[in-house]
């Protein structure tokens, strides 16, 4: 917001004041970074905006080792906008607001319900308050579980940093770790492989999923948002680890040399990992072609709506492919478990998609244009970056300037979301006006 001569204030739209304030977050994010106390070693401006922008948008994409690149205050920084990225910044907020013992406004639930990607503002105040009690209780018992895997392997102060940082990061979808392989030292550890993957999945399912979860108990009482997100994951999920174990079983760079156990572990947790997560305990640059465009399929869908991930989102995909079965079927109206889906959620899926589509089209050309690498290799880094999963094939560290320039608005937007940044371009609010209706051939 900013003054004009007239004394009186120019008010920004939610969604405008939302991509600000993540902007700003992020400035502050990449000053921190290049603070000599926050790296062992001088790293560039980009370098140190690519780290903090993948961070605040919970992304994981690297260009430089978190683990050996920085000191423990600035892996501290990064763990901060892990925690802010992921939970909101006006959740934060609220949070202060609650605290001080203040009144929460109309345009702070405004701004919440934007953020969150709520369709009303009623119970928003109670989603965050939930969304903490959540968040902190699952990093916290997830926290003490690694600690007991840790800190006999490296030690106190180290073994129990690893454990706050690592829990941040994965309940959050962040990806990043303190290790150069990622998490691939642990593809046959099942303490570390299960805990990191249940503290992903529980962040990226959806806080309206867990409230519903909490408050109502049996599965019959739960909203149809929270019956399509369980029975989603558990299909996508599933889909994808028998896809990820067939393909990848005789590749002597990934499952091969693994036993039995091993590989199927190793198959699960590569399987729910791109849907926005970016651990990975095997090779990503080693798998085959068809495992890697499975995973960029992943991680364009990503997580659940109102979660710490990415993506269009599950449920956006779920409304998409529920339309198209009701079209073939003859159908005017969509409906599903004995509900009804309104037209306009189908439109915002729809808008929603096309629009990302449309990003990562433009995102891939240029930098087919700016870099020398392979197509698939490219185009998984681009899906990457707008899911916000920060799996890579190896390529993050060599991209260009150019190049990291691309990625770094991809992760923007794939946090803020398209429409989000679309809709900071409208300044007024359409009038709803209606037309003459008249047929247009299609297909």
């Amino acid at each position: 917001m900013n003054h004009d001569k007239s004394g009186k204030w120019i008010h920004l739209n939610p969604s405008q004041l939302l991509v600000l304030i993540f902007l700003s977050a992020i400035i502050l994010g990449t000053i921190l970074l290049k603070l000599p106390i926050a790296t062992t070693r001088p790293i560039s401006w980009i370098d140190a905006l690519f780290i903090a922008t993948s961070a605040m948008t919970v992304t994981g994409l690297a260009t430089v080792d978190p683990g050996t690149t920085f000191t423990t205050f600035g892996q501290f920084i990064i763990a901060f906008l892990i925690q802010i990225g992921g939970l909101g910044i006006m959740s934060f907020a609220v949070l202060i607001i609650m605290v001080l013992g203040k009144k929460i406004g109309m345009k702070e639930r405004v701004l919440i319900q934007h953020a969150l990607n709520q369709t009303s503002l009623g119970g928003v105040i109670r989603l965050v308050k939930y969304l903490f009690i959540f968040s902190f209780l699952i990093e916290g018992i997830a926290m003490v579980i690694l600690s007991f895997k840790w800190v006999p392997q490296f030690g106190w102060g180290k073994g129990l940093f690893y454990s706050f940082f690592h829990s941040i990061s994965a309940f959050n979808n962040a990806g990043f770790a303190l290790w150069k392989d990622n998490l691939m030292q642990f593809v046959g550890d099942p303490v570390v492989i299960l805990v990191i993957s249940s503290l992903f999945i529980l962040g990226g399912i959806g806080f309206p999923v867990l409230v519903d979860i909490w408050k109502k108990k049996k599965f019959k009482k739960f909203s149809l948002h929270t019956k399509l997100m369980i029975i989603g994951t558990i299909a996508v999920n599933a889909a994808a680890m028998v896809f990820i174990f067939l393909i990848e079983f005789d590749n002597t760079k990934t499952l091969a040399s693994l036993t039995w156990g091993e590989k199927i572990l190793a198959s699960y947790f590569q399987a729910v990992s791109p849907r926005t997560a970016g651990f990975n305990s095997i090779d990503i640059g080693a798998m085959e072609e068809p495992s890697l465009f499975l995973m960029v399929l992943l991680m364009f869908i990503g997580a659940g709506s109102a979660s710490t991930g990415g993506g269009i989102k599950l449920s956006t995909a779920i409304v998409i492919i529920l339309s198209v079965i009701a079209f073939l079927r003859g159908r005017t109206e969509l409906n599903v478990l004995k509900r009804s889906i309104g037209i306009e959620t189908v439109i915002k899926a729809l808008a929603i998609s096309m629009s990302g589509i449309v990003f990562i089209i433009t995102a891939v050309f240029l930098l087919n244009l700016t870099e020398r690498q392979p197509f698939l290799n490219i185009l998984f880094e681009v899906v990457s970056a707008f899911g916000t999963t920060g799996l890579s094939t190896g390529i993050t560290g060599s991209l260009t300037v150019l190049g990291k320039m691309v990625i770094i608005f991809m992760m923007f937007l794939g946090k803020v979301g398209p429409l989000t940044l679309l809709f900071t371009l409208a300044t007024k609010e359409q009038q709803k006006i209606r037309y003459p209706s008249e047929d247009v051939l299609t297909g």
